[in-house]
């Protein structure tokens, strides 16, 4: 993947998440934040993955332990979404 795809996917992940803010405002729960994301960036025709389990490997051994990431965007781009009170 180029640098230029990086961007416009970005770009597209970025105007997404606007859009939900716009919508709902501040002060919800991450999960609903996280739902509604993966709807808009489904439908801006982004392939999305949530909650991914990633295994941790440490010294080329993988570890009894995963990882859950909240969103894989592209199979390349991983987005951790965060809530606070507003």
């Amino acid at each position: 993947m180029s640098v230029n795809d990086y961007n416009l996917i970005t770009h597209q992940i970025i105007r997404c998440a606007r859009e939900v803010h716009k919508i709902l405002g501040p002060g919800l729960l991450e999960s609903v934040y996280e739902v509604c994301l993966n709807r808009e960036l489904e439908s801006a025709g982004l392939h999305v993955e949530r909650q991914k389990l990633l295994p941790i490997v440490y010294k080329d051994k993988i570890l009894n332990k995963d990882f859950i990431i909240d969103q894989l965007i592209e199979n390349e781009i991983i987005l951790e979404l965060k809530s606070v009170a507003g």
